[in-house]
């Protein structure tokens, strides 16, 4: 077996069966990392970086103050706006949230749970852990799903690092709790992996109908832009019939006005198609285990 799977399903995937005859899975994904992020207030050696207005910012030896309102903007009004949007169309949404954010911020947790949204594991800190020693990512695992729980009320069956390291899949597998595992972007529809001793399904996530194209240098400058690419997205995989689509968002990037009305008029398009499944991760997960269970 090598390494990495280059194949995949090849030129014939696998029937997807979606509930109804749906057409395409749609899943929106909100990630809730505020709090959780690089920050000499956390221990960290400096500032965050990464995925804010300030596309290139470095990391400074102590608090980076405007890069931390940034990211409040996420908790404090981005995730309402947000949660405004989807609740209102009663669209079901998946939150990839990081254990420590979710901890600094009971009130946001609860209107996730109060809105059966499923809360999945985004680790313990939204921190890159690709040079992390292995033994600490694997206490950083039991801690989130620890806390997740214990804030939650259930532990995370879903997964998504994000910033991972070489060892966050084989770690995700030997942890043994999850059903599925989002750390990849290899397919349009699920698949199982089996490199690490047993199937672990995995439920692929996107980066480029995300949000964060948003505050990137090679990527949309205004909300017609990230409209016009969603809807592109939807329209190609729903003709092709039998995929999934996921959409990244994030309370400091889409929950900005302009975006979000964006986002409002890409979920409207979404309803109004009529044979689009818009679904929790999870469902999908359990969708597809029952109608491709691993042999």
């Amino acid at each position: 077996m090598t390494a990495r799977d280059l194949i995949g399903y090849g030129e014939t995937p696998p029937p997807a069966f979606w509930p109804g005859g749906a057409r395409i899975a749609v899943q929106f994904v909100v990630n809730y990392q505020e709090g959780a992020e690089n920050s000499v207030l956390n221990g960290d050696r400096g500032s965050e970086a990464f995925l804010s207005e300030m596309v290139g910012a470095a990391s400074h030896p102590a608090r980076a103050m405007a890069m931390e309102s940034l990211y409040e903007y996420g908790s404090r009004a981005g995730f309402w706006r947000l949660h405004r949007l989807f609740t209102e169309r009663r669209a079901p949404v998946t939150v990839f949230g990081v254990a420590a954010a979710l901890e600094m911020n009971p009130a946001a947790t609860e209107a996730m749970l109060r809105s059966d949204w499923e809360i999945a594991s985004h680790g313990y800190r939204w921190i890159d852990y690709q040079a992390v020693p292995e033994e600490i990512e694997r206490e950083h695992i039991a801690r989130a799903v620890e806390i997740h729980t214990r804030v939650t009320g259930e532990r995370p069956l879903g997964w998504y690092q994000g910033r991972t390291s070489p060892n966050t899949a084989r770690l995700v597998v030997e942890e043994g709790g999850f059903v599925y595992d989002a750390d990849s972007y290899a397919d349009d529809v699920p698949y199982y992996d089996v490199r690490h001793g047993r199937p672990q399904l995995i439920v692929p996530y996107t980066l480029d109908a995300n949000d964060m194209k948003m505050v990137a240098f090679n990527g949309f400058t205004e909300g017609e832009q990230l409209f016009r690419y969603l809807r592109d997205t939807f329209e190609c995989l729903r003709a092709e019939g039998g995929r999934m689509m996921s959409i990244g968002l994030h309370g400091r990037i889409a929950g900005k006005p302009a975006r979000a009305a964006a986002v409002a008029r890409f979920v409207d398009h979404v309803l109004a198609a009529g044979d689009a499944w818009i679904a929790r991760r999870i469902d999908i997960a359990r969708h597809w285990l029952e109608a491709h269970p691993h042999d």
